[in-house]
């Protein structure tokens, strides 16, 4: 179900306030509202970053932003949607390491090409995902959780925010390292998945600590380890996988990130405003902070480096995906 909020922006600023880049740009914006697509339910990691953002960005473009769920296909259904739509930057997509790099080698068909069909905005940050167990679990460390799923038959049970997701990939490179299966419960995003895990309907999940961290905080879910290569500065207590001693967990890591990409053609002076525009909204102090408490490393690259990126990113997943014998369902 379709859930949209709107954002408001100022009233259109002068040409004088624009500047140069504007006249380039001819009229852009208008009045018509611009669409932000978010290709995920709400209450997750690219649904919460879109409204941070739109909150801002509406009144910088003297725009009205409209955020758009549109949840599936871990953000395959949304993002096939966002490359059919006019390139006259009227349409943002929240990309991610699933829609833009994983998903493309892990579907048979996915309806666009995560780089042709795109050109990409701004990537706002990376974060690692978290394991996360609800707080009666019986299992505190990792060792317990890997020694209750060889015990149980299936394993014990792990969700999502849907197939091919950074959640869906950490938990398969967990098991591809260590030996040991577990039961994948795909959900259509990372807000009803790990409400099912706070209720204790699911065992674990790991999920990015921009969703988890306010669960952790509130004592409803308990934090087993992180996939990042070092601890966080915001989960200091918290060990990474690599930390718990499991044989062949030594190199494990896996970053999430979430970027914004607008459909391929659309102009390049009305991309250049909205990198310029995000890119300050991103760096005021408050935004950081909100980044760096989500777990999230800022990024600040120029579109050519995000391309660049972004094409490095699909390559390392395909050879993931290969390597551990993972197929969409």
């Amino acid at each position: 179900m379709q859930r949209r909020t709107l954002i408001t922006g100022a009233i259109a600023a002068s040409v004088a306030t624009f500047g140069l880049p504007a006249l380039a740009q001819g009229n852009w914006p208008t009045g018509k509202p611009i669409n932000y697509m978010v290709p995920f339910p709400a209450g997750g990691t690219t649904d919460v970053l879109a409204r941070l953002i739109a909150q801002k960005l509406g009144p910088a473009l003297g725009a009205t932003v409209v955020v758009e769920n549109r949840g599936g296909a871990g953000g395959s259904v949304g993002s096939e949607v966002a490359s059919r739509a006019a390139p006259d930057g009227y349409t943002l997509l929240g990309g991610t390491v699933s829609s833009h790099a994983i998903n493309v080698s892990l579907y048979a068909k996915i309806g666009y090409d995560p780089i042709k069909s795109f050109a990409p905005v701004t990537l706002i940050g990376t974060n690692p995902t978290v394991l996360v167990v609800p707080a009666s679990s019986p299992y505190k460390t990792l060792k317990d959780i890997v020694a209750a799923s060889k015990a149980k038959p299936g394993g014990l049970s792990s969700a999502s925010a849907g197939i091919g997701t950074s959640q869906h990939l950490s938990l398969e490179l967990l098991a591809y390292k260590s030996g040991v299966k577990f039961n994948h419960v795909p959900y259509k995003g990372s807000g009803p998945a790990i409400q099912d895990v706070i209720g204790g309907q699911v065992d674990m999940m790991f999920d990015t600590t921009v969703v988890a961290a306010p669960h952790i905080q509130s004592g409803k879910l308990r934090a087993i380890a992180v996939t990042s290569p070092k601890r966080l500065d915001s989960m200091p207590d918290v060990p990474t996988v690599a930390e718990s001693g499991i044989p062949g967990l030594a190199d494990y890591s896996v970053l999430s990130w979430q970027a914004i990409f607008v459909p391929a053609g659309t102009p390049a002076p009305i991309i250049d405003r909205l990198h310029a525009e995000i890119r300050k909204i991103l760096a005021e102090p408050e935004m950081q902070d909100k980044l760096k408490g989500f777990g999230m490393a800022p990024a600040d690259m120029s579109t050519a480096e995000i391309a660049a990126f972004q094409k490095a990113e699909v390559e390392k997943w395909a050879q993931v995906i290969k390597a551990a014998g993972i197929k969409a369902e």
